[in-house]
């Protein structure tokens, strides 16, 4: 039966809810110094001040060796009641030290497969999805590397792949290499930031090929997200891809936690779901946060 694997285990579809369907509750790199997601106390209010605001579910997107705290998660969902859907993959080269990227040069997808149906680790914990990255226009070596990974990864499981698109840029190179290449078929293929880049014919092309585009990041002005999104949303909803749309909040530092004073998971439902329901109506919106998600995550699990 097709299932969405949360931390604590597969769940029906339907059973996902209201879905932030990109978002971190522990990140750590290199390029982002002091400013780490790392503390499980900030991380269970996030998880309950977006539950009190009607979430029921978020996706971490944040992948192997980037201080994810599988072990953690689970007690996270439980204390909040909130799911939550934990990623394998590998981000770009210049979140990680050297030395962990030889460790897994010849293992990657089998460290992938291992993560999605065996456990993260000694944790049990397993993922639900892998999540890869690409360069800014462009997609070098190491993101072909990890891509041809994940549609290994992928072929082995059935799992979705996630994409970092650098600044919402090469989506399209992205599905030529995971779908023309390597075999992935698209709606198993979910493209993250596509609306910092608001080029609404790249975004129908996405669409028309029939993947998944993730519409995250709220309240960041220099990418132009919050502005531009109602109307990216509304131009696919009249196309007829409304049902190819999810939305998260991709909160990756700590002074953009909600408790931290920043606008956080809830400022998804608080803010930028009323300003979607005047762009495209309640119920488009209501498909968009929970029948989308339940879709792009559920797997036939293999």
């Amino acid at each position: 039966m097709s299932g969405v694997r949360t931390v604590l285990g597969d769940i029906r579809p339907e059973e996902l809810g209201v879905c932030d369907a990109h978002d971190h509750l522990f990140i750590s790199s290199p390029q982002l110094p002091g400013q780490e997601l790392n503390d499980a106390r900030a991380a269970r209010a996030e998880l309950e001040a977006f539950g009190a605001a009607g979430g029921t579910a978020v996706v971490q997107w944040t992948p192997y060796g980037m201080g994810r705290r599988a072990a953690d998660l689970p007690a996270l969902s439980r204390s909040t009641g909130v799911h939550v859907v934990c990623a394998t993959g590998l981000h770009q080269a210049a979140h990680y030290a050297p030395e962990l990227l030889k460790e897994v040069r010849g293992t990657l997808a089998e460290v992938f497969v291992s993560e999605l149906t065996e456990g993260i680790g000694t944790s049990a914990v397993r993922a639900g999805l892998v999540k890869v990255a690409g360069g800014f226009h462009a997609l070098d070596a190491h993101a072909r590397w990890t891509m041809t990974a994940a549609a290994e990864a992928h072929h082995a499981t059935g799992a979705p792949i996630a994409v970092h698109l650098e600044m919402g840029t090469g989506a399209l190179d992205v599905l030529d290499l995971l779908c023309g290449e390597l075999g992935v078929p698209p709606h198993r293929v979910i493209l993250g930031h596509l609306n910092r880049s608001p080029d609404f014919t790249v975004q129908r092309q996405a669409a028309e090929a029939g993947c998944w585009l993730a519409f995250d990041g709220p309240s960041r002005a220099h990418h132009a997200t919050d502005w531009r999104m109602p109307d990216a949303v509304r131009g696919l909803a009249e196309a007829g891809f409304g049902h190819r749309l999810l939305l998260g909040g991709d909160t990756v530092v700590a002074g953009a936690r909600s408790v931290d004073g920043g606008p956080g998971m809830p400022y998804l439902l608080r803010r930028v779901r009323p300003r979607l329901e005047a762009a495209v109506g309640k119920e488009a919106v209501a498909r968009i946060l929970t029948e989308n998600p339940g879709r792009a995550l559920a797997v036939d699990w293999r």
